[in-house]
């Protein structure tokens, strides 16, 4: 049987904070194990054994964050020994400090995640990885944001078991006082949810269910299309002497001459890709094959650009193999600033990205009564709905001749 004791230890200098401590004793041998927990021996009853709130000082919320660490730490100490005896090994106070200090740097969130990622890089999944990386990042930019408001120190971090419903729901509201969108809050809080499950079905920690007061719904978004008049003008705009904003409207009307092609896939075009007139591509996404004509305008817009020295079609990603995600990102990234910058010139009453490029050509279809199952032929979509709607593959030359309808549009 092993005992836990929380213990403090004041400071040799005077008016300085001490440092609390646990005793692990078993088989009346003890051990200590230092914390980073520090108060004032004013924040400390003795006959107790526990911090205490002595005065209203504004360390309220500091005390209350250590008395809630501590129990957590006591709490594992205790199921760590609870489990040395079940399995009837013999064990000493080393061997539960040991093992206590292995979970905080093998359980917590930040290294349980950061495993998740490398493996999920290693097996291809790249942007489900950067996803990942991302929604961590947010989430230890809230935990920092809490620390600091108490006056406590520590890393960006926590214990997966630490995990509770009122820690979500304060990264839910925190994420909503940032202005943060309903779906990405939900995208963010579903990730974690996924990531606390798996520590849940791998045996590391039982289910609290921490997740069950927050938002992980989707809401459905108001899709942003233009119509073709509008197209027609970003099409026409002079924009000579503004290079950066006239690369972003040739891509984003790239984007609207290839059915609606997605950026990423734009960015990884290969020259190769472009034989006979058709270009042929496989969708990042969703891995289907797609063969779309190659137009004269889209010709002119790739004439407008020197040759890319790379293998990549267009001039987006111009060195291959160096960095290609960040570049594309980055490149990504401005020329929706560009096109945020058309959109007011424009007076348009919402942003232009370039996924409106996408949702455009989709209703600009719509609107000419092309079948559903040519745009989504067209347009690459894999999913459930898609596929009762079409069950073999369209010929590709029902969909150019749709596209070509759309572009003369534009004449």
């Amino acid at each position: 049987m092993t005992s836990v004791k929380v213990k403090f230890r004041p400071s040799s200098v005077t008016d300085r904070e001490g440092t609390i401590y646990y005793q692990i004793i078993h088989e009346r041998k003890v051990r200590q194990l230092l914390t980073h927990y520090h108060i004032f021996p004013s924040e400390w009853n003795q006959n107790r054994s526990m911090v205490i709130v002595s005065c209203n000082n504004g360390r309220k919320s500091f005390i209350l964050s250590i008395r809630e660490r501590i129990r957590w730490d006591v709490e594992r100490l205790t199921k760590i020994s609870r489990k040395f005896d079940s399995d009837g090994i013999p064990y000493t106070s080393d061997d539960v400090i040991e093992e206590f200090n292995r979970y905080a740097h093998e359980y917590s969130l930040l290294n349980f995640m950061e495993n998740i990622i490398a493996k999920l890089k290693q097996n291809g999944r790249i942007r489900t990885a950067e996803t990942y990386k991302t929604t961590l990042n947010c989430f230890k930019a809230f935990l920092a944001t809490q620390t600091s408001k108490d006056g406590y120190r520590q890393d960006e971090d926590i214990m997966l078991d630490s995990i509770s419903s009122e820690i979500m729901e304060s990264y839910e509201a925190w994420l909503k006082r940032k202005g943060v969108a309903p779906n990405t809050i939900s995208f963010y809080i579903r990730i974690l949810r996924a990531v606390y499950n798996r520590a849940v079905e791998d045996e590391i920690i039982v289910n609290c269910k921490p997740f069950r007061h927050v938002y992980t719904g989707i809401e459905k978004t108001v899709k942003r299309a233009l119509p073709l008049t509008i197209i027609r003008k970003i099409k026409i705009l002079e924009l000579s002497l503004l290079p950066a904003l006239d690369f972003a409207r040739d891509m984003f009307m790239m984007s609207f001459y290839l059915r609606g092609m997605s950026f990423i896939d734009m960015a990884y075009l290969k020259k190769s890709d472009l034989n006979n007139g058709y270009v042929t591509y496989r969708r990042r996404k969703t891995r289907q094959q797609l063969t779309i004509e190659w137009t004269r305008d889209m010709q002119f817009i790739l004439d407008k650009y020197p040759e890319n020295v790379s293998d990549y079609l267009l001039p987006i990603i111009k060195t291959s193999g160096i960095n290609e995600r960040c570049v594309y990102r980055n490149v990504g990234y401005n020329i929706n600033h560009s096109l945020g910058l058309i959109s007011k010139m424009l007076n348009l009453n919402f942003r232009l990205t370039m996924y409106v490029a996408r949702h455009s050509w989709a209703s600009a279809a719509k609107a000419k009564g092309i079948p559903l199952s040519v745009i989504s032929e067209g347009m690459g979509h894999d999913s459930e709905t898609t596929t009762k709607i079409y069950l073999a593959s369209l010929d590709a030359s029902i969909v150019d001749r749709a596209n070509a309808v759309i572009l003369r549009s534009l004449k």
